[in-house]
């Protein structure tokens, strides 16, 4: 059996759980959000917790029971607090800006990059250089963060590019210059 599984999720005072039909239900402040649960796999609440109890007698694959806890758990930090990534674009003439419900992006190709922004995420650019994105759903929010990453991934020579907001890019040394030939 999982031992992050079997960790309790504490319920915030703000926060509704519901399961029906096979699927969990997760209503807070921020707004609502809801995943299926697999066969073999039942919820309890009791005294503000959450249990995610796996039933042995159902063969099922063994990370299973961990996943949905964490999917679960991810359900309601989304509903209280939200999730949020940001991107900032390191070049001469990368801007950025937000038309609408697509996401505007000068990188330094010929023409501009639109990007449709998927419903659930809320997106801002703050001094045309830094991408805020925000959202109740990780998942979602990480994948729109991962697809406009890969619009212009940071290259390891100027590091120019999107990258996110504490990462690291390891600069190469460029080509050595030939010595003189006397």
């Amino acid at each position: 059996m999982s031992r992050l599984g079997k960790t309790p999720i504490a319920l915030p005072e703000k926060v509704e759980v519901k399961i029906a039909d096979g699927m969990v239900h997760a209503k807070g402040p921020k707004g609502n959000i809801s995943i299926p649960v697999e066969k073999g796999i039942s919820i309890k609440i009791e005294d503000n917790k959450l249990f995610v109890i796996k039933d042995e007698k159902i063969e099922m694959p063994r990370p299973a029971h961990g996943l949905t806890r964490a999917l679960i758990n991810n359900m309601v930090i989304g509903v209280t607090k939200g999730f949020e990534r940001r991107l900032g674009l390191v070049g001469v003439g990368y801007r950025a800006a937000v038309q609408g419900q697509k996401l505007d992006l000068q990188l330094g190709f010929s023409h501009p990059t639109q990007i449709p922004i998927p419903k659930g995420v809320n997106v801002t650019v703050d001094k045309s250089v830094t991408i805020i994105i925000q959202g109740i759903d990780k998942h979602l929010v990480g994948q729109f963060a991962a697809s406009v990453r890969a619009m212009k991934p940071p290259e390891p020579y100027k590091g120019k590019g999107i990258r996110y907001e504490n990462e690291y890019v390891r600069k190469k040394a460029g080509k050595a210059a030939k010595g003189k030939t006397a």
